[in-house]
């Protein structure tokens, strides 16, 4: 028993600094923006919650591991989600299909890179929405379209 339990313990160990060799900076994917910058990680989210009420968005949510893994003992590179959205394209959203307002809100993803730098990523929202046009129609595509405007507008303030 102590022999499988010392395994065990090797084991979780060994993965454990598996996973931690193998994180990376962000790399471009399908239907993302990934926006790599010199800022430092808390500075990129402080910029880009001023550029989101800037271009008249919301901040609707915010999630991350990071602090909590840190009260643990445990630390990791600082990771960020930040929903954003406002009422408007809410209602927009939800004349269209009710199925699609699931999407809301859109996030931004804030990274700290390896070097201390961060990035910033989010999915478009054209990406997004996508699959819900067959039942929503062109508008849903039209709003999506402006959504890709705002979002890229705050993500290019934000990264400046």
């Amino acid at each position: 028993m102590r022999l499988v339990v010392i395994r065990w313990l090797s084991f979780l160990c060994f993965a454990s600094f598996a996973f931690i060799a193998t994180a990376s900076d962000m790399e471009p994917r399908e239907g993302w923006m990934v926006l790599p910058t010199d800022k430092p990680y808390e500075r990129l989210i402080d910029d880009l919650k001023i550029a989101v009420k800037a271009n008249k968005m919301g901040v609707v949510t915010q999630a991350g591991p990071t602090q909590a893994a840190a009260s643990r003992g445990i630390t990791i590179p600082g990771n960020r989600i930040i929903g954003v959205f406002n009422n408007q394209f809410a209602v927009e959203v939800l004349g269209m299909s009710t199925a699609a307002m699931i999407e809301a809100p859109i996030r931004f993803y804030v990274t700290e890179n390896i070097d201390g730098t961060a990035t910033l990523s989010y999915k478009t929202p054209s990406y997004i929405f996508t699959p819900y046009v067959a039942e929503a129609g062109v508008g849903l595509s039209n709003t999506a379209r402006k959504l890709d405007d705002i979002f890229q507008t705050i993500a290019e303030a934000a990264v400046r």
